[in-house]
């Protein structure tokens, strides 16, 4: 009979119950990732208590979700969260019960829950492993299979066919046929759900080892058209040249390359989307087609997509600009002042990211990857910051008050007079004085005024 490891700290919390005449197990997925051999994420409990018992067992209790029987509870320094067993009243919102039942049965409440390997429960006394629901069999089968009929588990929580293929992207198992086929039927129970549940669900997936598996559960049970209609208008769109793929099958290969190269899930995410602006951009060529300007115009499609998702502003701007810039052509002919120039549009703390997303780009164009030329511009802006050579408008040894202390007006000249500075400074370093750009500015700016 398999044990789930409990810590010295659960094994006194789940005591505590048992004095007092109630039981509490560990349930869902950190049983289940015990029985993987994978590390535990964190821990949720469940017990025949109800919320006001376990409220009366300790000191300190949060009501967090107790009208769906959740509390939080301070115990040794750390916190639990505590769920009574429960069955569900109707689903009228594809996410909320209408109500719930509590009761004493743990396995009426394992019933509820969405896939049998989530449905494992770990008795918080001798950690005996308690499976009702055949969740040891998928897991050794590598299967994920709802619990009872999945158009029912789908249509009690619609997000639960996003979680189906995040899992899926997790563990690299398979979904069984008839969860599959209820994916597909109910995938508009997912058109009410909260842009942010959405985000956080799709961005696990991204997070994860094989998220190409899961995205083409994704696109494969019609979700992915409902969620990011603009990444599958380039199913279908053959690029030609050096690609072997059309536009969402690239943006698949490189989304699952670039786990081999970060670990950001901005920049797992920018990777799908670097080419979304090519379907509105092909124009038939001679023998090939051309996407002129795709990175544009994938630039304000990412920023559309992120925003309706609601993602933070950092979030946005970065996998915005990413995308933007990701179709940079580096040389060894580049000057310096070229170099500096892409270190000045891109920014510093971008060019990891952006180097990160090319190799993904060019492994899955090619299978794999030549660094020669990235080694060496990335040794050029090395030696370019050490220099501290100026790369921003704050860079500059003179400022706004300097340029107005000359007569310069406040406002749009002066921003332009620093703008001409900086470019005179990523042309020549050395001219970067307070003396020398005071003497350039009122000269530019005596320029300016008689023409």
């Amino acid at each position: 009979m398999a044990r789930f490891p409990l810590t010295k700290t659960i094994k006194r919390f789940g005591a505590r119950f048992k004095d007092a005449g109630y039981s509490l197990y560990v349930v869902g997925g950190a049983v289940r990732d015990h029985l993987l051999r994978l590390p535990i994420e964190d821990y949720d409990f469940a017990t025949d208590a109800k919320p006001e018992e376990v409220m009366r067992l300790f000191r300190r209790v949060i009501p967090t979700g107790i009208e769906h029987g959740t509390v939080s509870v301070h115990f040794e320094g750390e916190f639990f969260e505590v769920t009574t067993f429960r069955t569900d009243g109707k689903y009228l919102d594809s996410r909320h019960p209408s109500s719930v039942n509590f009761v004493t049965d743990l396995i009426e409440d394992l019933r509820r829950r969405d896939f049998t390997i989530n449905a494992f429960a770990a008795d918080c006394i001798d950690g005996t492993v308690i499976d009702h629901n055949g969740g040891i069999a998928d897991l050794k089968g590598r299967i994920i299979r709802a619990i009872g009929d999945a158009n029912t588990r789908f249509d009690e929580d619609g997000l639960r066919i996003l979680r189906a293929a995040r899992i899926a992207a997790k563990l690299d198992f398979t979904i069984e046929e008839n969860t599959f086929k209820a994916m597909q039927q109910k995938r508009e129970n997912l058109i009410p759900v909260s842009a942010e549940r959405i985000r956080e669900e799709l961005f696990k997936l991204l997070d994860s080892n094989h998220p190409r598996k899961g995205l083409e559960y994704l696109y494969k049970s019609g979700v992915l058209a409902l969620i990011l209609p603009e990444l599958v208008e380039g199913e279908g769109v053959e690029q030609g040249g050096m690609h072997h793929e059309d536009v969402l099958t690239h943006a698949l290969s490189t989304c699952e390359a670039s786990i081999h190269f970060t670990k950001k899930v901005e920049v797992r995410f920018a990777a799908l989307l670097h080419d979304v602006g090519k379907s509105r951009t092909a124009r038939p060529g001679d023998g090939r087609t051309t996407f002129i300007g795709h990175e544009k115009e994938g630039q304000r499609i990412a920023h559309s997509i992120m925003r309706r998702l609601k993602a933070s502003n950092e979030q946005t701007t970065l996998v915005e600009e990413l995308v933007a810039h990701h179709m940079f052509h580096y040389e060894s002919s580049w000057t310096d002042s070229a170099v500096r120039r892409f270190v000045r549009r891109v920014g510093v703390n971008r060019l990891d990211d952006l180097f990160a997303l090319r190799l993904a780009d060019q492994a899955a164009i090619h299978g794999r990857i030549d660094t020669t030329l990235l080694d060496e511009l990335k040794a050029r802006i090395a030696a370019i910051l050490n220099e501290g050579d100026a790369l921003s408008i704050a860079d500059l040894a003179v400022n706004g008050n300097d340029l107005m202390a000359l007569g310069i007006p406040k406002g749009k000249m002066v921003g332009q007079t620093l703008s001409y500075l900086m470019e005179t400074v990523l042309d020549d370093p050395a001219q970067n004085t307070a003396q020398q750009l005071l003497a350039i500015a009122r000269n530019y700016f005596s320029l300016i005024k008689t023409s």
